[in-house]
């Protein structure tokens, strides 16, 4: 190995060190979300033009005019949704498949639905790379679901909902959790329902956040 490269992957690995004191810093905690974050190459999640903001705490431009969310957000989302080792659990986009990765690592199986097939097919290949075994993807209409597939034990949407989203707490177990951004604005809240038994939620509100809204439909030609 070049000193070139040795001093390139020390730098990697300091900054990821700093990334990872960040996210504790502001409350992950969880120590299985923390190692499946820490044990993720999100360089291999970020186009070529942001490779060396890899581990920025920040959201970055993915293709399709999305992004792949914040760590932080990441973290606090997948902590939120208090997944279980044997959870099956649904992913409302894909985008990069780095959340889609991170909840791999802590549930049985991952349900993800993307809309646009260009990200989809360039998740797919990342997850081979990876040699995840335990995703399940779709290309299709994340508002809508995936109602073959259902009850859930969570659900994690990563797109703003205008209002509740019904349709896809009407596919969670009756003790399930769904974690989603809601709002119609720029800035969304972003909500945790949790099923009380008995067909009805304990709706808590995390904290503001802006994400990309949740469109109907799948993508044209992208």
């Amino acid at each position: 190995m070049s000193a070139r490269t040795t001093k390139a992957a020390d730098a990697a690995k300091a900054d990821l060190q700093r990334l990872m004191q960040a996210l504790r810093d502001q409350g992950v905690n969880d120590a299985q979300v923390l190692r499946a974050i820490e044990t993720t190459p999100r360089d291999l999640f970020t186009p070529d033009l942001f490779k060396d903001r890899s581990w920025e705490d920040s959201a970055l431009p993915i293709a399709c005019g999305q992004t792949i969310s914040q760590p932080y957000i990441v973290g606090l989302m997948t902590q939120a949704l208090t997944v279980e080792p044997r959870s099956r659990v649904l992913e409302i986009g894909t985008g990069s498949g780095y959340q889609t990765t991170i909840l791999s690592k802590v549930s049985r199986l991952v349900y993800t639905i993307e809309r646009y097939r260009t990200l989809m097919k360039e998740a797919e290949a990342r997850f081979n790379t990876l040699g995840l075994t335990n995703v399940i993807t779709k290309f299709g209409d994340g508002g809508e679901g995936w109602a073959e597939q259902a009850p859930f034990d969570r659900i994690m949407v990563t797109a703003a909902a205008e209002d509740d989203p019904k349709k896809l707490l009407s596919q969670l177990k009756p003790n399930g959790v769904l974690v989603a951004p809601v709002g119609k604005g720029p800035v969304q809240s972003l909500r945790r329902y949790a099923g009380d038994g008995k067909g009805g939620f304990r709706v808590e509100i995390l904290c503001d956040v802006r994400f990309v809204p949740l469109l109907a439909g799948v993508a044209k030609d992208q």
